[in-house]
């Protein structure tokens, strides 16, 4: 018969024995994963301390001193998927020497400095086309013209031509007499110094388009014409605004109105633009002069009378002119972009809206009458609010006579708008005025829009 207790000392050891093996097959495990994951963690580390000092080193490699001579300063990166973007004057200075007259194409390719850039204008080409074609130089010694976005400021269209220097831009040139345009700016400071209105009256001695000293007085005869501020603006009445310049607003207003509108200040645009001057003394024939714009010494460039046509349609604000859209470098990184930027603002809103009634008045029932004639029966222009200034003065000598026009146009419907700027400087025999280029352009730019 078994021993119970012998059977259950020889059954103990095995029974621990038995479990011991099992925590040990337990504990093996538990530091096989210890190991694996101490391995692949320091694996990870280590690709991570590589890239680090990859990268490291690649950084270096595009240290400043290495790049420099690769690429112009304006257009160094900053890092490897951007440009550094450049203003207005690194512009001009990277596109020293490329004419913007003329252009038959949106976009262009420059070089620079062993770079190649593409080059986006603003320009809208079927206009611009268009009046390449109508440019007529037979008559004239001088052609510029330039049509604006009037709530952007980027130019729609910039051609011209000056035969005495093919070279040359007339459209960015600051050097033509304003003659009559300046009323524009007489015109908002009486508006907003004095108070007057469309309606008010004024009187006059003498003829329309003249101005003599004994003109500018208050004295009244029975010879004295009576008429409104509206029609002396829309009939460009010398003696009327030669009075408001010299009897009310003085040389410190007619200055400081100048400057708001753009004259004798450096205005930044993507190409050189010289400014337009202006000089006014306290002689009163001399403020009379300057006020109604019967004079040679006020100097403005077509560019400029653009934006002089846009101030009325743009609530009275000056806006900063641009014709570059965008610059592109060989990566297709973008290094200039151009942005819609407000100078100042020349008038209130309130006095902007009275001297777009007095432009609109030039072309119903003043010089620029004949130019429009029958534009409220024409299919394109019928639809359309359009306004203007003329203005008309001879060089010293007669050989040549200075003819402008500077307006705007806006959809009836309150949409699309655009403003133009015209000089076209006649010889002998009168060509195509400039009024006639600015309806041309005017019907061109809203043709598909009259379908």
């Amino acid at each position: 018969m078994p021993n119970p207790h012998r059977e259950n000392k020889l059954q103990q050891p095995a029974w621990k024995y038995y479990q011991t093996k099992i925590q040990r097959i337990k504990a093996l495990k538990r530091s096989f994963r210890a190991i694996l994951t101490c391995f692949f963690l320091s694996l990870i580390l280590f690709f991570a301390g590589y890239q680090i000092f990859d990268g490291h080193e690649a950084a270096s490699d595009r240290s400043p001193d290495k790049t420099a001579a690769a690429a112009p300063p304006a257009l160094q990166d900053n890092n490897e998927n951007t440009a550094r973007s450049i203003t207005k004057r690194e512009v001009r200075q990277l596109l020293q020497g490329k004419s913007f007259l003329n252009l038959d194409e949106k976009d262009f390719i420059y070089h620079h400095n062993g770079q190649q850039l593409k080059v986006t204008t603003s320009l809208d080409m079927p206009l611009q086309r268009y009046m390449l074609k109508k440019m007529d130089m037979s008559h004239a010694r001088v052609m510029g013209f330039v049509a604006m976005d009037p709530t952007t400021g980027q130019i729609l269209s910039m051609i011209g031509q000056d035969k005495t220097d093919p070279k040359k831009n007339p459209c960015v040139d600051g050097i033509f007499p304003a003659a009559s345009i300046f009323k524009i700016v007489t015109a908002a400071a009486a508006v907003e110094k004095m108070g007057i209105v469309p309606d008010s009256t004024f009187f006059f001695n003498g003829k329309k388009h003249t101005l003599y000293k004994n003109q500018i007085n208050k004295q009244k005869t029975k010879y004295t014409h009576q008429t409104t501020f509206k029609d002396s603006f829309a009939q460009s009445v010398n003696p009327v605004f030669g009075k408001i310049g010299a009897l009310s607003l003085g040389k410190a207003v007619l200055e400081n109105y100048a400057e708001v509108f753009g004259f004798n200040r450096n205005i930044d645009f993507e190409i050189p633009l010289l400014p337009s001057v202006i000089s006014i003394s306290e002689d009163l024939y001399n403020l009379a002069e300057i006020a109604s714009g019967f004079n040679r010494a006020t100097q403005i460039s077509p560019l400029h009378g653009a934006l002089l046509a846009s101030i009325p349609l743009n609530q009275g604000a000056l806006m900063a002119p641009t014709i570059i859209e965008r610059i592109v470098d060989e990566k297709f990184q973008t290094v200039y972009l151009s942005r819609k930027n407000q100078l100042n603002h020349a008038i209130s809103p309130a006095a902007s809206k009275i001297v777009a009634r007095l432009m609109l008045n030039t072309i119903t029932n003043g010089t620029g009458k004949k130019g429009f004639r029958r534009y409220k029966t024409d299919r394109v222009l019928s639809n359309l609010t359009i306004g203007g200034k003329t203005g008309s003065i001879g060089d010293k000598t007669n050989e040549a006579r200075f003819d402008w026009f500077v307006g705007f146009a806006q959809d009836k419907k309150g949409g699309k708008k655009i403003a133009v700027s015209v000089l076209v400087i006649h010889e002998k025999y009168i060509g195509v005025k400039a009024i006639r280029y600015a309806r041309m352009a005017i019907q061109q730019y809203f043709r598909n829009d009259a379908l």
